[in-house]
């Protein structure tokens, strides 16, 4: 498909498509990409009075067409039992990476408990309990003893470090630290 400039006309012939049909439509592989650079363009730009106006209007209404056609196209390849890749984005890809995992998550559990698998069940548990994940702090704390038995700290406000979840959790919770995901 070759590459087409996004522009609003553009983007809402493509949601309009994609509402037509019944199946994923194939899209430009750099479709996010572009809505992204138009976005940034009209948000970039210093506009005073109507224009500023007409740029804000223009920023929501390309910015809804774009929700509207990611739920969408996430919807129709997940409307089946399994998950249709066919004409996804690479960026669609990698959300619907996590509802597969959620789903086999989900299968693994039930088949454990229901067939009886007490050590899975204990295992999956204590796996979970025991990891570990990235925080950043977003205010100082003193040393803290992690529940693996480790102290940890002190930290300065924008510190990142590796936690015991269950410590992470209750930082985060407590509006001391922010989880860091690899996209930040």
């Amino acid at each position: 498909m070759s590459e087409i400039k996004i522009d609003v006309n553009s983007l809402y012939a493509i949601l309009l498509r994609e509402v037509e049909n019944e199946t994923v439509q194939e899209v430009d592989p750099n479709l996010y990409h572009n809505i992204g650079e138009f976005l940034g363009n009209l948000k970039n730009h210093d506009y005073d009075g109507i224009e500023s106006k007409i740029t804000k209007s223009l920023v929501t209404m390309i910015t809804e067409m774009t929700s509207i056609l990611l739920k969408i196209r996430i919807e129709k390849a997940t409307a089946l039992q399994e998950i249709d890749y066919t004409n996804l984005l690479d960026e669609e890809r990698f959300i619907l990476d996590s509802e597969d995992e959620l789903r086999q998550r989900k299968d693994i559990i039930l088949s454990a408990t229901l067939n009886g698998r007490l050590k899975l069940l204990e295992t999956v548990g204590q796996n979970h309990r025991e990891r570990s994940i990235v925080i950043r702090f977003l205010k100082p704390i003193d040393q803290i003893m992690g529940t693996d038995l480790q102290t940890y700290g002190p930290f300065e406000a924008e510190d990142v470090a590796t936690l015991p979840f269950e410590n992470a959790r209750s930082l985060i919770e407590k509006k001391i630290a922010a989880k860091v995901s690899w996209e930040d």
